[in-house]
């Protein structure tokens, strides 16, 4: 006899707070094999070039500008609003806000090996996501009207 579990549909939005200083990477659902976070970024961005040896992810930019650096810093995409990027695992990445406003942009993250969904740089050393390697510094919300909001 199978038996069938269902899942419980999830219902996130994407209000967040614009900031001043500092970065979001905010959890809005998930499940077993999906994760969807919003991102905001006042400036700069994150990591130096990494991949995600279990994960294929995807970002959709909302707001501002995106500049993404692909296998090698020379091999750069700008982003837009409503533009978006594929990477697939053990791509090697890195981007930065490149617009004048924040950069907004939701992750879509795919990972169905059941392994961790880390980050490791190109020669295989991992990369904590709150770290000062990762360009983490201390997050700043503006007050008033974030975005969506």
């Amino acid at each position: 006899m199978t038996t069938t579990v269902k899942s419980t549909a999830q219902i996130y939005d994407l209000r967040t707070p614009y900031l001043s200083q500092g970065r979001t990477t905010d959890m809005r659902a998930k499940t077993d094999l999906t994760t969807i976070m919003v991102k905001v970024y006042a400036e700069g961005g994150e990591n130096g070039m990494h991949n995600h040896p279990n994960e294929d992810h995807s970002f959709l930019v909302l707001e501002g500008e995106a500049t993404f650096r692909l296998e090698t810093d020379d091999n750069t995409v700008v982003l837009g609003r409503h533009e978006g990027i594929m990477i697939p695992k053990h791509a090697n990445y890195w981007f930065q806000s490149s617009g004048g406003v924040n950069l907004v942009m939701v992750r879509f993250g795919a990972n169905d090996s059941g392994k961790p969904t880390g980050r490791l740089t190109p020669d295989g050393r991992e990369i904590a996501g709150d770290s000062e390697e990762n360009k983490e510094v201390e997050r700043i919300e503006r007050s008033g009207k974030g975005f969506g909001g």
